[in-house]
């Protein structure tokens, strides 16, 4: 495995402990946030193992599976949709109150839930298995 490859999988993992972490402190905002974060990164550790080139400067998931060519389980690809889309309103509140409502403990625990199966996917990758 890649020096790079190793390092995103380090940070994906540290990434995906804040996520329980602020589930746990009720910072159900950076639940989203975090978790969006971790995919990315383990996105982008697939990226540096079977890339010659730095991933790309994205926080689109979608963009990242489409460019490996990954068949992710449509559900799975719903999610990335869904999470890509609620990252930013959540980094970036123009309305804190009503963003803190939208994404309850049951909405931040479901996101968390669907990353962890996202990240187990990716893991199970034939360039990443076994790591």
């Amino acid at each position: 495995m890649k020096k790079s490859t190793a390092n995103w999988l380090a940070t994906a993992d540290y990434d995906l402990q804040t996520a329980e972490a602020m589930l746990n402190s009720k910072r159900y905002l950076y639940v989203i946030f975090i978790c969006h974060l971790a995919l990315e990164k383990m996105l982008k550790a697939l990226w540096a193992e079977v890339r010659p080139e730095y991933p790309p400067r994205t926080h689109d998931l979608l963009l990242l599976v489409r460019k490996l060519d990954l068949a992710l389980p449509k559900r799975d690809l719903r999610f990335l949709g869904l999470i890509t889309d609620a990252s930013v309103p959540t980094r970036y509140p123009e309305d804190l109150k009503g963003m803190v409502k939208e994404y309850p403990r049951r909405t931040a625990a479901s996101f968390l839930q669907r990353t962890r199966r996202v990240m187990k996917w990716l893991r199970c990758q034939p360039p990443l298995a076994g790591t």
